[in-house]
């Protein structure tokens, strides 16, 4: 993936995710036909074709003793980066101390997990993770009057097999701020439901959610800069830009496909009559953005993209209604180009 795809990739707006997200697709056939700029002098590329061959190092003189040691200042501890890989029963996350958010969260749900109802969210609570130590760790009064939801990653109603499994699902290690009416109420639950309503279709589904902090380019100068808010008092916890999902589909045989799918939201109320597909990205453009790496080990033979597979479109209905019924119907089979890409419930 080009350069210029992660920059449209990573310049998506609040205001504009959907339409920097297909702008992406569409820079591919324009790529071609764009005539090449000239200029006087001697041509110059913003994106190189090709790094520079690095320098190869100088080897080491057998004769010669160092006179510093620098990894020396280990005596006294390592300073990181550390990432609190966090196990749970119904998740397994990676925290990020720096921004006090995950930087991803994986499930895994199958259509016996989910037909399962053997817990109640109304007995779980929202609870600080103490495996994190305290000086990096989000705190519940963070939230308080911050206006932002304190949403999971992770979503409650995916681990009601077990009152344990769910009441881990409410810890601040699966938590990140997310903007409430528009989005982690609507759109974003929206999408969870889609993510379960796949268990219709496949044996298994394995989602690594997580929030990305993305460059938005500046109006007046054209740089692009990365802002983002921080709640708490002291400030502490980082609001994220933008989220993401990477949806692996297996088809339940051994060595068999999996279908593919990655998604990049912005933290923004969101029009429930926004086409889910507009936001689908390459899945190199999340990795690239958050420096992650999810299918290294998946051989391209296996992947097949999700939305080629089924109909990727959501199934909106009222707030309450999503709670009482968390199934649905499943996402239909591909329709072809003429069908809607988002359906209404009744």
């Amino acid at each position: 993936m080009s350069k210029t795809t992660l920059a449209i990739i990573a310049g998506i707006s609040a205001a504009a995710g959907s339409a920097a997200t297909a702008a992406l697709y569409a820079s591919r056939s324009q790529r071609k036909d764009s005539p090449t700029p000239t200029v006087p002098s001697t041509p110059t590329s913003t994106f190189p074709s090709a790094p520079p061959p690095a320098p190869l190092p100088t080897p080491l003189r057998k004769d010669l003793i160092p006179s510093v040691n620098p990894t020396g200042v280990f005596q006294y501890g390592f300073p990181g980066p550390v990432n609190d890989l966090r196990p749970t029963m119904s998740t397994t996350s990676s925290f990020d101390r720096r921004t006090r958010n995950p930087a991803w969260v994986a499930e895994h749900i199958t259509p016996a997990s989910l037909s399962a109802n053997n817990a109640d969210r109304h007995h779980s609570i929202f609870v600080e993770d103490e495996t994190v130590p305290e000086k990096f760790r989000a705190k519940l009064h963070d939230y308080f009057r911050s206006g932002y939801d304190r949403g999971h990653q992770v979503p409650a109603a995916d681990a009601k097999w077990s009152q344990d499994a769910l009441d881990q699902t409410f810890l601040l290690t699966n938590m990140c701020p997310q903007v409430g009416e528009g989005f982690n109420r609507d759109y974003w639950a929206h999408f969870e439901d889609f993510c379960r309503r796949l268990t219709n279709h496949y044996p298994s589904v394995r989602i690594v959610t997580g929030p990305l902090y993305l460059p938005k380019r500046d109006h007046e100068d054209g740089k692009w800069r990365v802002s983002y808010e921080v709640i708490g008092n002291p400030p502490n916890v980082s609001v994220p830009t933008h989220f993401y999902k990477v949806i692996f589909a297996e088809d339940g045989k051994t060595g068999g496909d999996v279908s593919l799918g990655a998604f990049v939201l912005p933290n923004a109320k969101i029009d429930n009559e926004k086409p889910l597909q507009s936001f689908e990205v390459p899945i190199e453009a999340i990795e690239r953005a958050s420096g992650l790496e999810f299918a290294g080990k998946l051989p391209v033979q296996r992947r097949k993209r999700l939305c080629e597979q089924i109909t990727c479109s959501l199934l909106v209905r009222d707030y309450a209604e999503r709670h009482k019924n968390l199934m649905g119907a499943p996402p239909p089979k591909s329709l072809g180009a003429g069908s809607s890409p988002t359906q209404r419930a009744p």
